[in-house]
């Protein structure tokens, strides 16, 4: 938790500071309280004692409770402010630290435990800094300074309160240490609660399609009754402590006035007025020490929780991520859209085995190379290698004759225009997800937008929205459909005008005669890029400049699509299973 603490700001500490002389403030007033009420008990016993007096004192506990509201409640605005800021900014930290991960990191810690950490867990820290900042640094203050100022009363009811406040520690010491492997487990739970929700939801076309809503409902159950009954331990454990706190009070109380009356039933008839009145007093005080080690339970409760909450996030802040930035901004002059791969072997993190050997090939500008494979050869693992999503094991990716890890990410993405095997839509409208991200320019022009959805083959049905290019596009595209997806994923790789057209496996959803004339569009249009195609249905690949089949991991067969049907056996069975020699000839 200190750890995390750190990160706050200079201007943060500087108001926390400030909340700490107010706490003080606080503290003087409610403990100079019962000094007056002392004065008022022995004006009130002593005969001829004037009226006025009693109302000055009165006066004077007035303005002492006036002064402590006051302090309290600008503490209490600091540390809401400087909870929000600072809960706030970890949250902006860890949304740029998860956006320079890459898919081994993101896949380390899971998606769902990202949303978790990102959220819920910079919650509980946001909880315990404003409660902290009230009374964390208030009840220490107020149990040392009461302490202090009733040491010298009388031994009797100073031992009372001492063997009070030593139980009181005794029973929240052991709640925390119970409570705290549950709390712990507690944020691994909700993990996966938020784990089986997001499958759940993103994935109910499918679970109504194998009619699974029963299966998913036990799912659910059991993730949510493992989270419940660890709630159930933690919460029960730590509600031990108020009643225990309410009992270990009302003993103290009645041992101050027992200690009390036994004091002032032997006291002599001159003494008998000082020993009330330091019992009303003291009776205060022991109840302002009890009451400050009440408050300090309360952070006791959240704490355990709070600390591994922050244990989390310094995991994500803390872990650095593997693909760095290099220096470069260009590639060598005279070179544009020129792909490179020199013996490339590649192996996923935590994987024995490699998925990619000694992978060596050249697009150069203006070139369609497709790849072809079974599934699981290793064709995306290839093109994903090209904008550094991984870097290679062994050998070298070049891009414009320069290593890809030597350029900036933002300078190697700026040369890519990308579209991925799941077509990924945002919620918004057409335009933002055409015109999406940033390619070295600030703004993309109307134009641009509207050529790239017209080479996509997507104008037939964006124009047919009642709102056109500014049609609202919901969250993944759910309301399109694959083929429309797809076509806008392309239209906004397109938009980029790219040196390099990536396109994994994104033609898959068209039919032939789009997926045709998609390609001559790209072809017309898209020239002088180089587009790299990963495609399973022969017929999108046939007219590609070059042809790289693919086979556990290994490149055994490139050229043409003439080339290949002669010499390529692999090639030839893939192209023969999904058309007759007929349509092949």
């Amino acid at each position: 938790m200190l750890k995390l603490l750190r990160r706050m700001t200079k201007q943060e500490w500087g108001l926390a500071v400030l909340a700490f002389a107010l706490v003080l403030v606080q503290v003087w007033f409610n403990l100079t309280m019962p000094d007056y009420m002392s004065e008022i008990t022995t004006l009130v016993e002593t005969e001829g004692s004037a009226m006025s007096d009693v109302l000055s004192a009165g006066g004077m506990m007035l303005l002492c409770a006036l002064g402590a509201l006051a302090s309290a409640a600008m503490v209490a605005v600091l540390a809401s402010r400087i909870a929000s800021s600072f809960s706030a900014e970890i949250r902006s930290k860890l949304f740029r630290q998860v956006q320079a991960f890459s898919p081994a990191e993101i896949g380390k810690f899971s998606t769902a435990s990202l949303i978790t950490r990102s959220t819920n867990d910079v919650t509980q820290v946001q909880m315990v800094i404003v409660l902290g900042l009230e009374v964390l640094l208030r009840a220490p203050v107020t149990a040392i300074w009461a302490v202090c100022k009733i040491w010298s009363k009388n031994w009797a009811w100073t031992t009372a309160t001492g063997v009070a406040v030593v139980l009181l520690l005794a029973i929240v010491g052991t709640c925390v240490m119970v409570a705290m492997p549950r709390f712990r487990r507690l944020q691994v739970l909700t993990d996966n609660i938020n784990r089986v929700t997001r499958e759940n939801l993103t994935g109910l076309p499918v679970v109504r399609a194998y009619n699974a809503e029963k299966y998913q409902e036990k799912k659910f159950s059991a993730a949510n009754e493992e989270l419940t009954h660890t709630n159930l331990v933690a919460n029960r454990t730590m509600a031990v402590i108020f009643p225990s706190i309410q009992f270990i009070m009302s003993g103290l109380t009645l041992a101050v006035y027992w200690i009390g009356a036994y004091l002032i039933n032997n006291a002599g008839a001159t003494d008998r007025l000082g020993l009330f009145s330091d019992m009303v007093v003291f009776s205060q005080y022991a109840m302002q020490i009890v009451m400050a080690f009440m408050m300090l339970v309360m952070i006791f409760v959240l704490l355990p929780r709070a600390s591994v909450a922050a244990q989390r996030i310094n995991q994500v802040l803390e872990t650095k991520p593997t693909i760095l930035d290099g220096s470069a901004a260009q590639g060598q002059q005279g070179q544009r859209g020129e792909v490179e791969f020199r013996h490339v072997t590649f192996c996923y993190p935590d994987s024995g085995e490699p998925v990619l050997r000694d992978i060596t090939f050249t697009a150069h500008q203006g070139e369609t190379v497709a790849l072809i494979g079974a599934t699981g050869s290793g064709k995306s693992t290839v093109i994903n290698l090209i904008p550094r999503f991984y870097d290679v094991t062994e050998g070298q990716v070049l891009v414009d004759g320069v290593d890809v890890r030597e350029y900036t990410q933002a300078a190697l993405r700026n040369k890519i225009g990308y579209v991925s095997q799941k077509a990924t839509l945002f919620s918004g409208t057409v335009r933002s997800n055409v015109a999406y991200g940033d390619n070295g320019r600030e703004t993309f022009l109307d134009s641009d937008v509207v050529n790239a959805v017209y080479t996509a083959q997507a104008a037939e049905f964006v124009e047919k929205l009642p709102e056109g290019y500014d049609g609202r596009i919901a969250q993944g595209g759910g309301n399109l459909s694959g083929g429309q997806k797809q076509r806008l994923s392309i239209a906004r790789a397109i938009c980029r005008r790219a040196e390099i057209l990536i396109f994994d496996d994104s033609f898959s959803a068209l039919d032939y005669r789009t997926d045709k004339t998609l390609r001559q569009a790209l072809n017309d249009q898209c020239g002088d890029a180089t587009r790299l195609i990963v495609a399973q249905r022969i017929g999108t690949i046939r007219d590609a400049d070059r042809i790289l089949v693919l086979d556990e991991g290994q490149i055994v067969g490139q050229g043409t699509h003439q080339e290949l049907m002669e010499n390529c056996q692999v090639y030839q069975e893939i192209a023969l299973s999904q058309l007759s020699k007929e349509e092949l000839a």
